[in-house]
């Protein structure tokens, strides 16, 4: 059985320094579709290195790019084909504000293996500290095709109860055709969102977006029209990943008000709404 899951529990958690540039962050912010118009006040905050607000989401790629699924399949007791990987959610917490520079030391293990049945998920938490103490933690939940059925835990339910009501805001966000090219030189390498030919053994007609490009998409839509523009506020932020994007297509994100929260659904346009994302809830001050 490729998933050892007592050896992956049981490794060692690996620990590392990482460091980033405000050109990496400004290439983050570029790849997630921050700029347009180019000269919007509002804009030149995530890509003017002199005004620079860093969006949470950054912490995702921060240092090593998308450690949660490229690191976690390095993993003693993984070993899997890529083409049967998928990024199933995402829980970030931020800790303090994250700098638009900076050196810090991220430890990641594996925090938890789940026997779906046809599929096992993994859950790689990262935990990343600076000089002045905790900065984020990520949990990356990945999604193995294929490598279920050996009888374990199947873990908690992410699923929640639809938001009540009609949506306090609703955006669209259309996508590049090369968003996906743009994006991965954040760090996520995986051909499955560049290949055409890799895209078709995994599955799919052509090349997928990254999950956690939406990810960020979502976020700075939330932030620019429910938070004030204020990145500080973001205290956690908790999404699953309910199906695929396709660059070129449109994302219609559904916002709704709670008390120190935000829920948001999101689907790609030309799909009828298709479910993109999905029990997404920013946690804010």
């Amino acid at each position: 059985m490729p998933i050892d899951a007592a050896k992956a529990l049981a490794a060692e958690p690996r620990t590392g320094e990482i460091s980033w540039t405000a050109k990496d962050v400004l290439l983050y912010h570029l790849g997630i579709g921050a700029g347009l118009p180019a000269t919007d006040p509002d804009e030149l905050r995530y890509t003017l290195e002199s005004r620079l607000h860093v969006l949470p989401s950054f912490a995702t790629v921060a240092g090593s790019g998308a450690p949660g699924v490229i690191s976690g399949l390095s993993m003693p007791g993984i070993e899997v084909d890529l083409a049967r990987v998928l990024h199933g959610g995402q829980i970030l917490k931020i800790h303090r504000p994250i700098p638009a520079q900076g050196t810090a030391t991220a430890t990641s293990g594996i925090a938890a293996v789940y026997d779906k049945g046809k599929a096992a998920v993994l859950v790689l938490r990262t935990e990343v500290t600076g000089d002045d103490g905790p900065l984020w933690t990520n949990d990356s939940q990945i999604f193995l095709r294929g490598e279920g059925g050996w009888g374990g835990d199947r873990g908690p339910s992410a699923r929640l109860e639809p938001p009540a009501g009609a949506p306090d805001r609703v955006l669209e966000r259309p996508l590049r055709e090369d968003q996906a090219l743009l994006y991965r030189l954040s760090g996520d390498w995986n051909p499955l969102h560049a290949d055409p030919e890799f895209a078709k053994v995994a599955g799919y007609d052509r090349p997928i977006l990254h999950g956690l490009c939406t990810y960020g998409i979502t976020l700075k839509a939330v932030v620019d029209t429910l938070l004030g523009g204020d990145v500080t506020r973001v205290r956690a932020y908790t999404t699953r990943f309910a199906g695929v994007v396709y660059p070129g297509e449109t994302l219609r994100i559904r916002m709704w008000r709670g008390d120190g929260t935000v829920r948001v659904a999101v689907g790609a346009v030309e799909r009828d709404d298709a479910p993109v994302l999905a029990d997404t809830v920013v946690e804010h001050t």
